[in-house]
């Protein structure tokens, strides 16, 4: 009964921001707020993961292939499409569930206690609509910019490594990348992103709007949100990938 109870009163507050903004100006001001917090606060630790995501693909895909039969192209196939379908959207998206979700939950959590969301109802105004109607939107604009850098630091990540540890050199592992490319790749990769970024942002934001209690409560609501945020991802996962592959 809780998990219907959870459930229930998430798809409330999904319903209860579809309203149109008070303050358009004041929305979208918010909004560009996000679109920085999310998207260019992330940057760094997308970049990070992605290189050497790519990286490591490459040296223990070479490790794997010992077998003078398979051509060195194969190595690049394998690292593409590795890193643009799971890689890429499905790992930097865990990590985003921790750096972006933990963020946003703590901080609604903050204002619910401190009763700053009190305040704002008093005063008239939407808080459901104001305070996490552009985290959402936010998210969704700029995760799937996030996945595809990862794409192509992942690739590159791969590409410089394979060359500085002496598995192949640069024009074979283009050569790979160019052979049996599939658009619809990206196309899938670009779903799953869509669907982790509302994942990341709507269900910590449901944790820390309705939080009761004090700043022991915030930290638990954090945690939890994160928790379910990458059990969410996980099967998402699986289920886009068992009806769009």
């Amino acid at each position: 009964m809780n998990f219907f109870t959870h459930f229930g009163r998430y798809l409330l507050m999904i319903k209860g921001m579809m309203s149109r903004p008070e303050n358009t100006k004041l929305y979208w001001k918010e909004f560009m707020h996000q679109c920085s917090e999310i998207g260019v606060g992330s940057l760094g630790i997308v970049s990070i993961i992605s290189i050497f995501m790519g990286a490591v693909s490459t040296v223990q895909t070479a490790y794997q292939l010992v077998s003078p039969l398979i051509p060195l192209t194969t190595i690049a196939q394998i690292v593409r499409d590795t890193v643009i379908l799971e890689f890429a959207p499905t790992l930097v998206c865990i990590v985003l569930a921790g750096v972006v979700g933990s963020k946003i939950a703590s901080e609604l959590g903050n204002m619910r206690v401190s009763e700053q969301i009190d305040a704002l109802e008093i005063m008239g105004i939407n808080t459901k609509t104001y305070l996490i109607m552009p985290k959402i939107a936010a998210a969704i604009l700029m995760i799937p910019l996030l996945v595809i850098l990862a794409m192509v630091l992942g690739i590159y990540g791969g590409r410089l490594a394979g060359t500085a540890a002496g598995i192949l050199s640069t024009d074979t592992f283009d050569k790979g990348l160019m052979d049996n490319f599939k658009a619809y790749n990206v196309f899938f990769s670009l779903m799953k992103a869509y669907t982790f970024a509302f994942i990341i942002s709507s269900i910590p934001a449901y944790y820390g709007y309705y939080v009761k209690g004090g700043s022991l409560e915030i930290g638990r609501s954090s945690t939890s949100s994160v928790v379910v945020s990458c059990v969410m991802i996980l099967l998402a996962d699986y289920v886009l990938a068992a009806l769009l592959l």
